[in-house]
């Protein structure tokens, strides 16, 4: 017996879900939570109700019309067996709890409110991370004139070129929703940028813009928080750090959970995405705005490195970051007490307080210095 569901079990994960393909009561997304003191990957329903994974589908198999399956350690996995036979049984779940009202005042322990417990990265954590660099014609030339900005916009257009793609680091930098953002002690120009994540659901080297879609798993609200503060004169013959500038720790949010593409339509249609601080508007974007779209951003990422499941390309943001002035007339970077809440439109909202660190003790001088002993004070 034991035998026989087992191999009932492989056949149903060897079967791609495109060909075992069922209709789903509602949308769902995805996202890692923790409940009862541990990351748990969990179905997220109307935006505010969280289904451990784990208990439900033992739910589910007590009865005899659904096989056992091997369920994903962490979201990853998920990612990578998705279109294997685990998104039969996602469906297989929510379709199961709405028809049989799991959903209302009676139901389960399994299911949870999402204020009752703590939002985590939906990704713990993406092997690695790559952020399109000015990507959007807004964000081309913050500083300069409206004269200047449209000419350089319209040079950017009649010369593409390819993408500027760079490594954001992983582990210490994503953090979740409601996670705060850490001002790095002495660093006193801290930035913002909202952008859209994909997630890749497929390894992908060497893939076409025309079939990149095929790879994605989903989508995410991303930040690229940036430290304009650059590095002290002296020391390197290069005139960048983008180590200092996009590395620190909390500078990588990711979530609140992921949206599985086909519960999100086409980015590159339907794209927008949003960021204020406070009550304060400061960014907002449509995909029209984008130089490179997400397609060509994943066959030029593809081309330079293998694409595995779980690992995230963001499209790059728009205008109205901290060091323009085209959008405030000055620039404007984080400050202790701030809350940055970014959104994209059928996804979900990334809420982050901003914090500063406190002075670190005991270091011998080979330490990232506070802005302020090489730069004007702004």
């Amino acid at each position: 017996m034991r035998r026989n569901l087992l191999i009932t079990a492989l056949l149903v994960l060897a079967v791609p879900a495109s060909v075992v393909a069922q209709n789903i009561a509602e949308p769902f997304k995805v996202g890692t939570f923790e409940i009862n003191g541990a990351p748990t990957v969990a179905i997220v329903l109307r935006d505010s109700l969280i289904i451990e994974l784990d208990a439900a589908n033992a739910a589910l198999e007590k009865s005899a019309s659904y096989p056992q399956i091997p369920l994903p350690a962490n979201m990853l996995e998920l990612i990578g067996r998705y279109e294997y036979g685990l998104k039969r049984r996602l469906y297989e779940i929510v379709n199961h709890l709405v028809a049989n009202d799991g959903l209302g005042s009676d139901r389960p322990d399994y299911v949870h409110d999402v204020g009752d417990v703590r939002t985590l990265p939906p990704i713990m954590y993406p092997g690695k991370i790559l952020n399109a660099a000015v990507n959007f014609y807004s964000h081309i030339d913050e500083s300069g004139t409206p004269e200047e900005r449209k000419e350089a916009a319209r040079l950017r257009r009649e010369k593409r070129g390819v993408p500027y793609l760079f490594l954001k680091p992983s582990r210490g930098a994503v953090v979740g929703n409601g996670a705060p953002i850490v001002i790095p002690y002495g660093r006193n120009r801290t930035d913002w940028e909202v952008e859209l994540g994909a997630v890749i659901g497929r390894t992908a080297k060497y893939v076409s813009a025309n079939d990149a879609e095929d790879y994605v798993f989903g989508y995410v609200v991303t930040l690229d928080i940036s430290d304009r503060g650059g590095r002290p004169p002296g020391g390197s013959p290069f005139r960048t750090d983008w180590f200092v500038g996009k590395g620190h720790d909390t500078f990588a949010p990711q979530g609140p959970w992921i949206v599985p593409k086909e519960f999100y339509g086409n980015p590159m249609e339907i794209l927008r995405q949003t960021l204020s601080i406070g009550d304060e508007q400061m960014q907002e974007a449509t995909a029209g705005d984008m130089i490179h779209s997400l397609w060509e951003l994943i066959e030029f990422g593809s081309s330079v490195i293998t694409l595995y499941p779980g690992d995230v390309i963001n499209n790059g943001t728009s205008g109205g970051t901290g060091v323009g002035t085209a959008v405030r007339g000055e620039q404007r970077f984080l400050q202790p007490g701030d809350e940055i809440v970014a959104a994209i439109d059928g996804i979900g909202t990334l809420r982050m307080p901003v914090v500063a660190e406190k002075q670190p003790t005991g270091l011998t001088g080979a330490h990232l210095p506070p802005v302020d002993t090489y730069r004007d004070p702004l």
